[in-house]
């Protein structure tokens, strides 16, 4: 936390140093669970992505007949591109609600990192997402 999150959390809420360190622990620890989810997420992202490109790009595809299956790997990739991507809005719905509730105890709370980077992410993911679906 920066020295003037700081002195705003204590000028609203009076804490001792235990206090503030401790509150100081749930954030780095909220910031911490977010980017798990983060690199969860990409990974179910980058390996959706992955898979649709390896099957879209297959040299025998084209003179084999496909035999039926159940379901098809471009609609397994899109169902992990997916997931991934609502990993990453239920994470950062969650750590908005934490972050609010905060906020109405009249702590000052900084802004998070984490939710940026989720934010980037998200942005990549629905365009491998877009990919899959148009088919680029």
């Amino acid at each position: 936390m920066t020295k003037s999150a700081q002195s705003q959390a204590e000028d609203v809420f009076p804490m001792d140093a235990s206090t503030r360190f401790s509150f100081e622990r749930t954030l780095l620890s909220h910031e911490r669970t977010v980017l798990s989810w983060v690199r969860t997420a990409t990974s179910l992202i980058t390996f959706g992505f992955t898979l649709y490109k390896f099957f879209q790009l297959d040299p025998g595809a084209a003179a084999q007949p496909r035999p039926q299956h159940v379901i098809s790997a471009r609609t397994f990739a899109m169902v992990m591109i997916a997931s991934g991507l609502f990993a990453l809005l239920v994470a950062t719905i969650q750590n908005c609600q934490y972050r609010g509730s905060w906020r109405k105890q009249g702590l000052r709370v900084p802004p998070s990192l984490s939710t940026l980077v989720a934010g980037v992410v998200t942005g990549l993911g629905l365009l491998a997402f877009f990919a899959a679906v148009f088919r680029w």
